[in-house]
Formats: C-alpha cells, sequence, structure tokens
C-alpha cells in the first residue's frame, strides 16, 4: 500500500500556526485576567471555581500530549525527526515540562520553529513540520471544548446572574468565543487535506460547515447558562448525569483512537465532556443513526433546560431579552440542523464517488499493526521508509470521509487529520 502524500508546508499552514498560538495566548491571558479580577474583587469562590477548571482542563491536554509523545517515541521504526518533539530524547526534561503544564505551549512552539525552517528557510522537514500541526489540531480541539465551551458557559452565567457585564467579562467572552471560532476554522481545513482533490473544497464549504456548528453550539451553551442562572446547584447535577452517560456510550461504540487502555479511556471521558457541548464522531460505519439520536437528545435536553429557566426566572429582571431569547435559541438550532443538511448535500466531500488516482490508496491503517508512520516496499521490493504520517489522525480522517457511512461526520468535531490546505 502507499500513502496519500500530504508533506507539502507551505506559508499559508505557517501563519495558521502563528495564529494558532496567538489564539491560545490571548484565551489563555483573557483567563488570568479574570482570576485576577475575581480574586481582587473578593470572589473568592468564582475565582476558585474558574482556576480549578483552567487547571483541570490543562491536565488534561497535557496528559493527551505526553501520551503521544511517548506512543511516536516508542513507536517501532519512528524516525528520528519524531524524537524531536519538544526536547528530543531528553524525556525526563519533556517530562517536566508537561507536569508544569507547559507541553502544550512547547508542541505550538516546536510547530512554528519547524514551519519556519522548512517555509522561509527552504530546509528538509515538510513531514515532520505537517505531523506537528497533525497534533495541534486535535489538541486544540480537545482545549477548546474542556476549556474554552465550559469557561464562554460561566462568563455568560455570571453575566445574567449579576445582571451586568464588565469589560473583563467581555474580554473573556471574546476570547472564549475567538478559541471556538478558530478551532472550527482549523478543523475543517486539516479535515480537508487528507482529500485527492481538496482543493476543489472552497472557502464556502468551510463557511458553512463552520456556521451551522456555531448555531448548534451558541443555543447549547446559552441553554445551559440560563438554566444554571436560576438553579446554579442543580447544574452541576446535570452535568454529573449526563457526562458518565456519553463516556459510556463512546465505550459501546469501540473506540480506538489511543495506544494505551489508559488512554483510551482519557478519551472517552474527553468524549463525553465535548459531547456535552457538540456531536464529535468516534468511530466508522454508517453514523447518521447515532447522530439522530444525539441531536434527538440534546434538543429534548435544550428545550428542558430553557423551560426550566422561563419557569424559575425573575420576569422584572429578565423581561428586556426573555422573548427574544425563547425565540431566538430554537430557530438558531432549527437553523444551524438545517445548514448541517445543506452542508452534507452540497459541499461534504465524500470519498466514495471521488476514488483516489492510480498508485494512492486511502484505506486505513491497521491499528494494531503500525504506530503512526509504516514502511512500504519500494518497487525493487526493498523496505523504505515513506513520508512521515500521522496514524491516529489519519484513521479518523477515514472515518469522517467513509463510503460506508456517507454522513459519518455526524455533526462535526471528529479529530482532525492533516494540516495542508
Amino acid at each position: 500500500m502507499e500513502w496519500l502524500t500530504l508533506s507539502k508546508y507551505s506559508w499559508f499552514d505557517f501563519v495558521f500556526s502563528v495564529v494558532g498560538v496567538c489564539t491560545f495566548l490571548f484565551d489563555w491571558g483573557s483567563d488570568v485576567w479574570v482570576a485576577t479580577e475575581f480574586y481582587s474583587r473578593g470572589d473568592f469562590f468564582w475565582f476558585g471555581v474558574l482556576v480549578g477548571w483552567m487547571l483541570l482542563s490543562s491536565i488534561v491536554v497535557q496528559m493527551f500530549s505526553w501520551f503521544w509523545f511517548k506512543y511516536d517515541r516508542d513507536s517501532e521504526g519512528s524516525c528520528a525527526d519524531t524524537k524531536n518533539v519538544l526536547f528530543g530524547d531528553h524525556v525526563k526534561i519533556s517530562c517536566l515540562l508537561h507536569v508544569l503544564q507547559l507541553g502544550f505551549f512547547c508542541r505550538h512552539i516546536s510547530a512554528i520553529w519547524h514551519g519556519f525552517r522548512v517555509w522561509w528557510r527552504k530546509e528538509q522537514g515538510a513531514e515532520y513540520a505537517v505531523y506537528l500541526t497533525h497534533d495541534l489540531s486535535m489538541l486544540r480541539l480537545i482545549e477548546t471544548f474542556c476549556e474554552s465551551a465550559p469557561q464562554l458557559t460561566l462568563m455568560t452565567y455570571i453575566m445574567l446572574h449579576t445582571n451586568q457585564a464588565r469589560t473583563v467579562q467581555c474580554v473573556s467572552v471574546a476570547a472564549s468565543t475567538s478559541s471556538i471560532v478558530w478551532m472550527v476554522v482549523d478543523y475543517h481545513r486539516c479535515l480537508r487535506s487528507f482529500l485527492p482533490d481538496k482543493a476543489n473544497q472552497g472557502w464556502g464549504s468551510a463557511a458553512v460547515y463552520f456556521l451551522w456548528n456555531l448555531l448548534l453550539i451558541a443555543p447549547r451553551v446559552a441553554a445551559v447558562a440560563l438554566f444554571a442562572s436560576v438553579l446554579p446547584r442543580a447544574v452541576g447535577a446535570h452535568f454529573l448525569l449526563l457526562w458518565p452517560a456519553l463516556a459510556l456510550w463512546a465505550w459501546l461504540q469501540r473506540t480506538d483512537f489511543m495506544e494505551s487502555a489508559g488512554g483510551e479511556w482519557l478519551y472517552r471521558a474527553t468524549v463525553g465532556l465535548i459531547w456535552y457541548f457538540s456531536w464529535f464522531n468516534v468511530s466508522e460505519g454508517r453514523t447518521r443513526g447515532r447522530s439522530l439520536i444525539y441531536h434527538g437528545f440534546m434538543a429534548t435536553d435544550g428545550l428542558v433546560l430553557g423551560a426550566t429557566w422561563w419557569a424559575y426566572r425573575d420576569p422584572a429582571v429578565t423581561r428586556p431579552y426573555d422573548r427574544a431569547l425563547a425565540a431566538a435559541l430554537p430557530a438558531s438550532y432549527l437553523a444551524g440542523l438545517a445548514l448541517r443538511a445543506l452542508y452534507y448535500y452540497r459541499f461534504h466531500p465524500k470519498l466514495g464517488p471521488r476514488r483516489p488516482p492510480p498508485g494512492l490508496a486511502l484505506e486505513v491503517p491497521d491499528s494494531g499493526a503500525v504506530g503512526f508512520r509504516t514502511f512500504a516496499p519500494d518497487q525493487e521490493g526493498v523496505s523504505s521508509p515513506p513520508p512521515l504520517r500521522n496514524a491516529r489522525m489519519y484513521r479518523h480522517a477515514a472515518h469522517f470521509y467513509s463510503a460506508e457511512g456517507g454522513m459519518s461526520e455526524g455533526g462535526g468535531h471528529e479529530a482532525c487529520a492533516a494540516g495542508v490546505v
């Protein structure tokens, strides 16, 4: 089998890496600003909640980063480039960076540095630079739904609860929203890069993809925040009831993203958290049924949360916006579903009718047989190293564009596949 070549690295990839780290720093800086503001005002409860959530989400992202670093470093047949992630063979230093919650940031710096060397200096290593963008896209996805989406919900709740919006809170909302927006655009871009005819997928596809995700995520965040504004203690119970059930559903779908049992359970738990806000396809095959079940359940849950808020709200306080929200939230969700259908009908590329060119087979590598890179025989029958490949992302891309699944994306946040337009 030959691998589809995705080793081109352009200035556009370099710009995406730079903007990605800027978005990360902006989001992180706004978090620190909000936490400092809470502490200085004596709001120690909200300070503790915010800092605790920031730390928890950071730990989750660092764990994924460390797992992948170990998998790739220990992978049989891995090339020397992969051992240059962070500090190369200095495993103790890399481990210390992850313990200090700096592993994710250092991956950004590595991606920018290697991308600069490839694009500006015209040095070798384009495949390795693309490989770095693969993992970064997935880590950004995890970071967004573990930190940015919950924080956006928290800030919205605080503004509703206090009936005022301070500058720092508006900045935090803007930072979290920009992080989600950038993740959606970057994610769609990296998914497209696995298609042989990816050049035919224009920005119109990305715009529709972004809009329907925004129109589905926004009412979900708003519904949870509205529910919390009237029953703040019940929202924790609501999350603790849904999250384990969603993680169990991920287990029932037999996910195989990670290369160890502990890593796989971490992944399933994270998928459960992501599903609390948005659909995320985790297995191959026809997923239309799973998607319908998910959106039907979430629509019902959103209606229950909204109805609870309406019943317990303070009419005098909420009079300026209650009717507008009651109409806008379901309308936004329906518009998101309509755009989602349009995306599948008009813009979603399906692998089935668009076969790869002769000699290029877009097959899914066996998770038990290969690491993140594999070897294929050349024309003389001698094994030689093919281009560097990130197999875990490759498998998810194949799930996304499955010819059998038709609508295998389901709702739109499967793991990223690549980083080249």
